[in-house]
């Protein structure tokens, strides 16, 4: 049986060695006085969020991050909840807040999202925080997104003038994507579910970036060889003997014959996406001083004349 773990992106790899700088940079700002500390909201049945939650309490532990888990009764009220998250925007102790997905249906998403100030948008997904994306002014943008650029930057491939092809087009991951690789120089397709004849964008591809959430959807057959695969998909499906299992929106063991790099699922672009989300907390935090010292110069000149 052939070897293919040379051809890996190990995730897990990758997070471990951002852990580390984010590491100091909290005990840094804890040091100065601005101790990191980020509050997560799960409202309704918290079941699909669970896994996650642990997750990002136990890597926040890890990298000396307070974290804070709450979870509301699926009657929480939309205006209840946006009253929540404006105590937490005004909260000097508060340096992030995450809002579990999903929400219940009386909650718009998007007005949850909005309601998060962008120096506490540790997720990324404030309109600001997008914004800045399109500028190529990234500060703290959309988790998964920056990830996954992030691990494609791992590989010796230089994204100027790259080719690239990303399936998906969801404002917080494919799009996000498109605009940051752009950024750096990338040549840029985006497909999506009315795109014709996916396979002739992606064969083309030096990179391809897949997040639709459907299992298999990428084949060996649709690459180009050597190229690099970024699978951003998790999908649990069914085994023959009633067993569950994780799984990309690529056929890995067809792909990875023929891929030069390619991410596995899971331990991939995961574990990734929750050090980037330490990460934002971080610059979250140091935003937030930034603003308070240059209001406390403020106010301390207009005193002193």
């Amino acid at each position: 049986m052939t070897d293919f773990t040379h051809k890996l992106l190990d995730g897990r790899q990758i997070a471990a060695a951002m852990h580390e700088t984010i590491h100091e940079d909290a005990a840094a700002l804890k040091e100065s006085g601005w101790p990191v500390r980020l509050v997560s909201i799960a409202v309704g049945d918290s079941k699909p969020a669970e896994l996650y939650i642990r997750n990002q309490a136990r890597i926040a532990e890890k990298v000396g991050i307070a974290f804070e888990d709450r979870f509301y009764p699926d009657t929480t009220g939309a205006d209840e909840l946006l009253g929540i998250i404006h105590g937490l925007n005004v909260d000097p102790r508060v340096s992030g807040v995450i809002i579990q997905r999903p929400l219940p249906k009386h909650i718009p998403v998007r007005a949850v999202q909005r309601a998060v100030h962008p120096f506490k948008d540790v997720e990324g997904l404030h309109p600001a925080s997008i914004g800045d994306i399109v500028y190529n002014d990234l500060v703290m943008g959309p988790c998964t997104a920056v990830a996954a650029v992030e691990i494609l930057k791992t590989t010796p491939l230089k994204l100027e003038g790259l080719e690239v092809v990303v399936i998906g087009h969801s404002e917080i991951v494919g799009k996000p994507i498109a605009f940051l690789l752009m950024g750096a120089g990338a040549t840029v397709t985006v497909c999506h579910a009315m795109t014709r004849n996916l396979a002739i964008h992606s064969r083309q591809a030096d990179a391809v970036f897949v997040a639709v959430g459907k299992p298999g959807l990428v084949t060996a057959e649709m690459l180009k060889p050597g190229a690099a695969l970024i699978d951003i998909g998790i999908n649990q499906v069914s085994l023959p003997d009633g067993s569950a299992k994780v799984v990309g929106d690529a056929d890995f063991d067809s792909c990875v014959a023929v891929a030069g790099w390619i991410t596995p699922v899971p331990g991939g672009v995961g574990p990734v996406t929750v050090a980037t989300l330490m990460r934002n907390a971080v610059r979250a935090a140091s935003l937030q001083r930034a603003a308070y010292e240059k209001s406390f110069a403020t106010t301390e000149a207009v005193y002193l004349n």
